[in-house]
């Protein structure tokens, strides 16, 4: 037995993570990307073996901390429960613009931004003001289904002085449902 519980060759469980960091990146419009500066919420696209991801310009999406020849950790989402899925460490290269692995990249990348206002000049545009950056897998997945940490992963809210919580009024039932309580008002409605 290897160390996921699979039986079969050592190399196994490698070649079984990068199937499913491949096939849930396939299937989430949104993953997390956390580089030198925190974690940030990316659209993206599975492309050729890696996660390639365009922004960094006005009207784009930031990328903050994600520096070419450095490593970021990539955490995909589950589409259907919205869950953490898969997590892994990731080569971060960027991609020439106008080259041949760029031009490949972007013409996918074009067919799924969404609401881009010039969407004709839209290459051209992340051509001159834009990255365009491929986050490549690099070893075995650090989270998966099976080996998740104890933690939520959340972050903590920004302090502020904007939330407070206080008791509700006492009056506010009342103002809600009148004068009869809250099941007859129902009932009677």
């Amino acid at each position: 037995m290897t160390e996921t519980g699979q039986t079969g060759q050592p190399g196994e469980h490698l070649l079984l993570d990068r199937a499913l960091i491949e096939e849930a990146a396939k299937k989430s419009g949104l993953l997390w990307v956390r580089g030198t500066e925190g974690a940030v919420a990316l659209w993206h696209l599975w492309h050729d073996g890696a996660v390639c991801l365009v922004g960094g310009g006005p009207g784009e999406q930031p990328l903050p901390g994600l520096a070419e020849g450095g490593t970021a950790t990539v955490t995909v989402r589950s589409k259907d429960k919205g869950g953490r899925l898969v997590s892994f460490d990731a080569h971060v290269s960027e991609l020439a613009p106008h080259s041949e692995a760029w031009q490949s990249a972007v013409e996918e990348l074009k067919g799924k931004r969404l609401n881009a206002p010039d969407a004709d000049t839209m290459t051209e545009r992340w051509a001159r003001e834009c990255r365009v950056l491929r986050l490549e897998p690099s070893g075995s997945a650090t989270e998966r289904p099976g080996a998740m940490p104890d933690d939520s992963g959340a972050a903590a809210p920004v302090p502020t002085p904007a939330t407070t919580r206080r008791p509700i009024p006492a009056a506010l039932p009342r103002l809600l449902f009148g004068r009869r309580g809250p099941k007859r008002a129902l009932r009677n409605r």
